[in-house]
């Protein structure tokens, strides 16, 4: 089963052949489904990405005629500019990844995000006492990618405690090494995520978590589309939406039941489904609960961080905020 497939993003030409193949695609026999390429920010086997590999165990994207294929790309600005170029037609990223898009001119929006809560979790080892980022001047923290915005993420909490990127030995370990490195001590702390966190743990790290939320209100995963996109096939976008919330909601109702149908269907996960449930009620608690509707972006939390970005140089200026997303696909029936 093969649920991701590594591209190698340097190489435009295959690129171009997996967005002819985005566009549509009829299947032998099946002239009604239409095969699409969905970039994720890392590979499709992290459970960080439980709801859409439950969306495709439980037949969701094949009941609205779809086809997905995930690819793997290298965090969530790099899915940001590929499907902004028109190299995948919808991609994943976090819901404040469209700021930093839109800063380098590249036409993207957020159409849905998942959850109410910040992806991003600060950990440390708890006998390294970390009670505030501002504890981390001079030590080792360890970030998915550069270009991942969870990487943002992180110097959103460093700045609100006075501190720069500068200041602290900040390593992109990919998405293995973020959680292996700490384990083994070599890192203070990371930017992590639940599931990551979850690894840690059961590894035998004893761990203190801080919600970005308490710092910086980063956001959950986002779904990201092209202005293009959204004009000219809003039908492909409303059904991409509708079935990857359907696999947060099943987590969300029961992730004991998620974790054993995501363990079957992603069979890297077989056996280990206590760790699964373990995850999704993490990302719970901490990302998925206290959302009006289901994939609603807030939009204050959105201008906000937008500020942060301009104040912080990170981005130029501001831009408007229709220009960052619509809530059009998950306000309609």
């Amino acid at each position: 089963m093969k649920l991701t497939r590594t591209l190698n993003l340097t190489r435009r030409a295959g690129l171009s052949v997996l967005a002819a193949l985005s566009l549509a695609v009829p299947l032998a026999g099946h002239a009604q489904v239409q095969e699409v390429t969905y970039l994720l920010p890392a590979p499709g086997t992290l459970p960080a990405f439980g709801p859409w590999m439950i969306a495709q165990a439980k037949g969701y994207y094949e009941k609205e005629g779809l086809k997905v294929n995930f690819v793997t790309g290298r965090g969530g600005v790099d899915v940001a500019k590929q499907v902004g170029a028109g190299n995948a037609v919808i991609g994943g990223a976090l819901g404040d990844t469209p700021i930093i898009a839109r800063a380098q001119g590249i036409p993207v929006k957020v159409v849905a995000v998942l959850g109410a809560g910040s992806l991003m979790q600060l950990v440390s080892h708890e006998d390294a006492k970390i009670e505030s980022p501002r504890e981390l001047r001079g030590k080792t923290v360890t970030t998915l990618a550069y270009t991942d915005t969870t990487y943002y993420a992180l110097l959103g909490m460093l700045s609100k405690s006075g501190l720069t990127k500068n200041d602290v030995d900040i390593q992109a370990a990919g998405p293995a090494g973020v959680w292996q490195l700490f384990v083994s001590k070599k890192a203070t702390a990371m930017a992590s995520t639940p599931d990551w966190t979850v690894n840690a743990m059961e590894a035998g790290a004893k761990v203190s978590i801080i919600p970005a939320d308490v710092y910086f209100k980063s956001m959950a995963q986002g779904i990201l589309v092209s202005d293009e996109t959204i004009a000219k096939n809003p039908q492909l976008v409303q059904k991409l939406v509708r079935a990857t919330l359907k696999g947060m909601k099943d987590i969300m109702s029961n992730p004991k039941e998620a974790a054993k149908v995501y363990a079957a269907h992603v069979t890297v996960h077989k056996g280990k489904e206590a760790s699964i449930e373990r995850m999704f009620e993490m990302y719970n608690k901490y990302v998925y609960m206290n959302q009006k509707t289901p994939g609603l972006m807030d939009e204050q939390r959105l201008n906000d961080l937008q500020k942060f970005y301009v104040s912080n140089a990170i981005v130029a200026k501001e831009v408007p905020l229709k220009d960052l997303f619509t809530n059009q696909f998950v306000a309609a029936k």
